[in-house]
């Protein structure tokens, strides 16, 4: 039987993988749809043929995509990063779903950036927000990356307003470097355990 299927979301920053690191330590499987989705932009033939149909040939060298292309063609233009984003989330839908076919743990995490902007918060049980203060997540994004707290402020404009995401979500982490996450973590591993447990007992 299918378990509990949790959802891990936030902004930029905000330290979904950090969280998902922990939850692989204790056992929990992670499908990481952004990392899933850049993978199939480059490995399956029918996106990548949308793609290029899309945003043109040279978006391809070799077989690899151009990121930087990419980026430089969506993240000031709202309407080709929502065309973007219907061409690559079914796939990456039908990704996780044969994912999920090859899990037997209580629960599994499905880690992504976004959810209720592409109402994939339809397909989990239990919602989690990781949240942390706007400017800690610029701090963070500019120290592993290299870009700019202008190209940082870009991606975070394309995205839902931090506060009325998190207010979706069923329980939030605060991940703010005040509040230690790990008992956070673990606190919240017990209880998706015992709400795994009663969705089989009501089945």
């Amino acid at each position: 039987m299918e378990g509990l299927k949790v959802g891990i979301t936030g902004g930029i920053g905000s330290g979904k993988t950090t969280v998902c690191r922990i939850f692989e330590v204790l056992g929990i499987p992670v499908f990481y749809a952004d990392d899933r989705a850049k993978a199939l932009m480059n490995d399956n033939q029918d996106l990548m043929a949308t793609l290029k149909h899309t945003f043109g040939n040279e978006l391809y060298s070799e077989g690899e995509l151009n990121r930087q292309l990419l980026a430089k063609k969506v993240f000031n233009d709202p309407a080709a990063l929502r065309e973007l984003n219907q061409l690559v989330h079914p796939a990456t839908k039908r990704d996780y779903h044969q994912w999920l076919q090859k899990q037997n743990t209580a629960y599994t995490l499905k880690e992504a950036a976004l959810f209720f902007e592409t109402g994939i918060n339809k397909d989990m049980n239990i919602l989690i927000g990781v949240s942390a203060p706007q400017n800690l997540r610029i701090e963070r994004v500019k120290s592993r990356s290299g870009l700019t707290e202008t190209e940082i402020m870009a991606r975070i404009q394309q995205q839902m307003d931090e506060d009325e995401k998190m207010s979706r979500c069923h329980l939030v982490l605060i991940n703010d470097d005040l509040q230690a996450l790990l008992p956070q973590v673990l606190n919240l591993h017990q209880y998706l355990l015992r709400q795994a447990t009663l969705m089989r007992n009501e089945s």
